[in-house]
């Protein structure tokens, strides 16, 4: 009865925030992107930055912000000739708290 009445008070997802929940979980099942975003929490970076922190090269850390930036899950932000990056939406923040 429990489960009745709480799935009655709950709708389907409809078709979009399904796609975008399926995706959000998709960057998750990815270590190396994981990574990326954790080390994102703090503050933002640039991809020489975050590829020293996390001990890999410049060109596997721009494939993969390039896979996140996709998913709409970090944005750019250009300052000069560098480009720094963050975390977009705080339920991102949430999750991997």
């Amino acid at each position: 009865m429990f489960s009745m009445a709480r799935s009655q008070a709950r709708s389907a997802l409809d078709e979009r925030t399904a796609a975008h929940v399926a995706e959000l979980f998709r960057a998750f099942s990815d270590s190396g992107r994981v990574r990326v975003l954790s080390a994102l929490l703090d503050q933002e970076l640039n991809v020489g930055a975050l590829a020293s922190r996390l001990g890999v090269t410049e060109s596997a850390i721009s494939h993969r912000l390039r896979g996140l930036r996709q998913m709409r899950l970090v944005k750019a932000r250009r300052d000069g000739q560098k480009v720094y990056y963050r975390i977009e939406d705080e339920h991102i923040v949430a999750l991997l708290q």
